[in-house]
Order: structure tokens, then C-alpha cells, then sequence
């Protein structure tokens, strides 16, 4: 495996980071991976940074706004790992998106990768493997024949309005029980 490109930052420095510094850190591991690329594409938009994605998702390169999102609650949680390959995977979309023919290029495919590879010295993941139980909470409770599931609040939603959901393992309708605790 190769160096990876962004040096590591201090775990420790991290971990007493409050969150308006953590987010002052990511935008600036986000200028450096840029720089990075830009080594490699001077003509490559800078792109906007926002910490305003909610759910299971880290990160995302976001064309339409011009900029990478990225989840604030993810981040605080997974702070290391979070700088060192969240930041360089969106990167690398961002990139690739500009380069010529970069938009027919598949999200994870092979450009992608040799980015992440040759670029960032990093092992190109698809996804993630943080624990996103507080940056997505289900707290609605409902009940199938087999175990018991959690809902978002916008799938809530859908089932007050009449929507219908099955288990995909005993095929059940699934039951509303209630709000969890938490």
C-alpha cells in the first residue's frame, strides 16, 4: 500500500477539538485534498463545503450545488477516520466529475479508484462502516412476526397516510407499537 498523500492529523488534538474547531478542521483537510487535486487538474472548480447531510450517508459530492456535503453528527463521532477517508472519497468524486468525460464515469468505478489509489495513497471503499444509529434514529417502533423495526419519522409519515409496509423475512405487515425511549 502505498504513503497516504494527506498526512494523518493528531488523534489526540482531534479528541479535544469542540465542534466549531472540528468543523474548521474538516474544511481545511478538504482545502488540502483539493490543492491535491489541483496538482493534478489546475483548472478544477474549488469546491463549496457544507455540514448539512443528515441520515446514514458520510458524504456527498454534490454537482448540483457545486460543492461536498457531509454529515456533522458522523463526523463528531468517527473524527479520525472521518478526516482521513471521508474527506478524500468525496474528493475524488469531485475530481473525477471534472475531468474530461468524468461525468459518464461510474461513481465507484475504475477512475474513481485510481484516484483514491495513485492520488490519496488510499484503499478505494465504496461505503463507509460507521455506526449511524444516532445520525439516522428510527424511533418508531413497529412489529412483525419475526423481530421488531425501526422507522424514520418520514416513514412514519407514509404509513399515517395509509401506506403499507411487509417484512422482507416472514412477510408480515409490520404493526406500529410506539415511540422508543431514546
Amino acid at each position: 500500500m502505498t504513503i497516504p498523500a494527506l498526512p494523518a492529523p493528531d488523534p489526540t488534538r482531534l479528541d479535544a477539538l469542540d465542534r466549531a474547531a472540528l468543523h474548521r478542521t474538516l474544511i481545511e483537510r478538504a482545502e488540502a485534498a483539493y490543492q491535491l487535486c489541483r496538482e493534478l487538474h489546475p483548472a478544477l472548480p474549488r469546491p463549496a463545503v457544507w455540514l448539512d447531510l443528515r441520515g446514514k450517508c458520510a458524504g456527498q459530492a454534490h454537482f448540483g450545488r457545486r460543492g461536498l456535503r457531509f454529515n456533522p453528527v458522523l463526523l463528531e463521532e468517527n473524527r479520525l477516520a472521518f478526516l482521513v477517508e471521508v474527506v478524500p472519497h468525496e474528493m475524488a468524486h469531485w475530481l473525477v466529475h471534472h475531468l474530461e468525460d468524468g461525468h459518464r464515469s461510474r461513481p465507484h468505478g475504475r477512475e474513481w479508484q485510481t484516484v483514491m489509489w495513485r492520488l490519496f495513497g488510499l484503499e478505494p471503499r465504496a461505503t463507509h462502516r460507521f455506526d449511524t444509529g444516532r445520525a439516522s434514529p428510527a424511533p418508531y417502533r413497529y412489529r412483525c412476526g419475526c423481530r421488531e423495526h425501526g422507522f424514520t419519522a418520514r416513514r412514519h409519515a407514509l404509513v399515517r397516510r395509509g401506506r403499507g409496509y411487509r417484512c422482507r423475512h416472514c412477510a408480515e405487515t409490520l404493526v406500529y407499537l410506539g415511540r422508543s425511549a431514546s
